[in-house]
C-alpha cells in the first residue's frame, strides 16, 4: 500500500464523522432514527458541513440532504456520491455516515486543488436506510427514481406516530415527494462508499475492496407441528418433537448456505411452544433468510433448503409449512464504474479485491435510478450496527483518497 500520504483527508473525514456523532436521540449512545430531532439536527450539520465545501445546498422535501457543484457543464450529466445519516439504535458512527462525509472531503478536495469538473457533482445524505422506525424500504433513496410508495406515509413507529407525521413535524413536505424524482438521462452515475461490516477485508488485509454485487434476498417464515407430550413418560422413538425437528432443519440451512460460493443462509428467529421445560415442543415458528449475489444459485438453494426441510418432517412424523414473504433480486454493480474504481485502487498501491455486499444499501435504490458502484472500507472485526464499530485513519485517507482519484477521472476534471 502507498504509504507516502499525510493522512489530511483521513484526518478531515474523522473529524467530520465526530461532528456528526454529537447528533444522537438518546443520551450516551449513538441512536438517530429517520425524521427525528437528531435526525433534523444532523441534516442541518451536513448541510453546514456541504455549504462549506462550497456546494450549493438544500433539505429535500423528506429530509435527503442535496450539495450540488455545478461544474464546467451545468447541464451535462451529473455524477451522485452518497450514503445515509440515520442510523439503527445504539449504532456505529461509521455506518452510513462515512459515505457521507467522504463525499464532502471529495468537493472539499477539488476545490482546494483548483479543480472543476466537467460535469455536476451531487452529494447526498439520504435519512432512511436503516429502515429502524417506519415500515418503509430505502424510502428516501428510492425518491429519487421515482419509486418511492405513498402508502409509506401512513405507516407509523412503535409510538403510533405516522411517517406523514413525522415528516411534516420534521419540517418536510408529504406535498413535494413527487418532485424529488429524477430524470434518469441527467445521471452518470453514482458512488457509494461504505464501512464492508463483515470481516473479508480485515483477513485480507486491504484497507478498501470493490463491491461486485448486493446480494438478493429470500424471506420466508415457516411453522413445524409436532404433538406435545409429558418430558418424562413419553418414549424418544414414539415422540412428534417439532423442535428436534426444527433442529436438523437449521443443519440444513447451515449447510446449504455454507456449501455454495457467496451464499450464507440463516434462522434468525425460533419460537417454541408450550415452552415449558417438561413438555415436549408442539410447535415450533421459525424464519430463513437466504442471500446470494447470484438469483439462480440463490433461488437453488431456497429449494434444496425446502426439499430437505420437507423430507426431514416426513421423517419425524411432523408437518411443515414454509411461506415465502420477500425476493428481492441481486443489484450486479456496474461494470464501467468498477473498473474505475479498480483504477484508482491501484493507485494508492493496493491490490484491488471484489467482494459481493451481503446487507442491502442506498445503491440498491439508487441503481434503479442510473448506473451504481459502492467502495467498502475495513472496519475492525467485521462489526457494524454497534458502537463497537471502527475503522482507521489509515483507512479513512485511504478511501477519501481512491474516491478523490475516482471521480476525478470519471468527471474528467480540468485546472481553472
Amino acid at each position: 500500500m502507498n504509504t507516502t500520504s499525510d493522512l489530511s483527508l483521513g484526518r478531515r473525514v474523522m473529524a467530520l464523522l465526530d461532528g456528526l456523532a454529537r447528533h444522537s436521540d438518546e443520551p450516551g449512545r449513538l441512536t438517530r432514527l429517520y425524521l427525528s430531532p437528531a435526525h433534523r439536527d444532523a441534516a442541518e450539520t451536513t448541510l453546514r458541513f456541504m455549504r462549506e465545501a462550497g456546494l450549493d445546498s438544500h433539505i429535500d422535501p423528506l429530509g435527503t440532504v442535496v450539495g450540488r457543484m455545478s461544474g464546467a457543464d451545468p447541464d451535462a450529466p451529473a455524477l451522485l456520491i452518497g450514503s445515509h445519516i440515520d442510523t439503527v439504535v445504539d449504532a456505529g458512527r461509521f455506518d452510513g455516515t462515512l459515505g457521507v462525509v467522504l463525499g464532502i472531503v471529495v468537493a472539499e478536495t477539488l476545490r482546494a486543488e483548483g479543480i472543476t469538473p466537467s460535469c455536476p457533482i451531487e452529494v447526498l445524505a439520504f435519512g432512511d436506510e436503516e429502515n429502524a422506525r417506519f415500515p418503509t424500504n430505502l424510502s428516501t433513496s428510492y425518491a429519487l427514481s421515482g419509486r418511492y410508495n405513498p402508502a409509506w406515509l401512513d405507516g407509523q413507529d412503535q409510538d403510533g406516530v405516522s411517517l406523514r407525521d413525522a415528516l411534516i413535524r420534521f419540517g418536510g413536505d408529504p406535498e413535494g415527494i413527487a418532485g424529488i424524482a429524477r430524470n434518469p438521462a441527467r445521471y452518470k452515475g453514482y458512488l457509494e462508499v461504505h464501512i464492508e461490516q463483515g470481516p473479508l477485508l480485515e483477513a485480507r488485509n486491504l484497507p478498501v475492496g470493490i463491491v461486485s454485487a448486493i446480494n438478493g434476498i429470500t424471506r420466508a417464515r415457516a411453522t413445524v407441528t409436532g404433538e406435545a407430550g409429558h418430558a418424562g413418560t413419553v418414549p424418544m422413538t414414539m415422540r412428534r418433537d417439532a423442535l428436534a425437528a426444527v433442529a436438523e432443519m437449521i443443519g440444513i440451512v447451515e449447510r446449504a448456505g455454507s456449501t455454495r460460493t457467496d451464499t450464507v443462509a440463516t434462522v434468525g428467529v425460533a419460537q417454541v411452544q408450550p415452552g415449558a421445560i417438561n413438555v415436549i415442543p408442539a410447535r415450533v415458528d421459525f424464519t430463513l433468510d437466504a442471500r446470494s449475489p447470484d438469483d439462480a444459485v440463490r433461488h437453488a438453494m431456497v429449494e434444496d433448503i425446502v426439499s430437505e426441510c420437507e423430507a426431514a418432517a416426513q421423517r419425524r412424523g411432523v408437518s411443515l409449512t414454509i411461506e415465502p414473504f420477500m425476493d428481492s433480486p441481486a443489484i450486479p454493480m456496474d461494470k464501467d464504474l468498477i473498473l474505475g474504481l479498480e483504477e484508482a485502487v491501484g493507485t494508492i498501491g493496493v491490490t484491488p479485491l471484489r467482494l459481493p455486499s451481503g446487507a442491502g444499501h442506498d445503491a440498491v435504490a439508487m441503481a434503479s435510478l442510473c448506473p451504481a458502484a459502492m467502495l467498502f472500507v475495513r472496519c475492525k472485526d467485521g462489526i457494524s450496527h454497534n458502537p463497537a464499530e471502527s475503522i482507521t485513519v489509515e483507512d479513512a485517507d485511504a478511501a477519501a483518497r481512491v474516491l478523490v482519484e475516482a471521480v476525478k477521472k470519471l468527471t474528467a476534471g480540468a485546472p481553472r
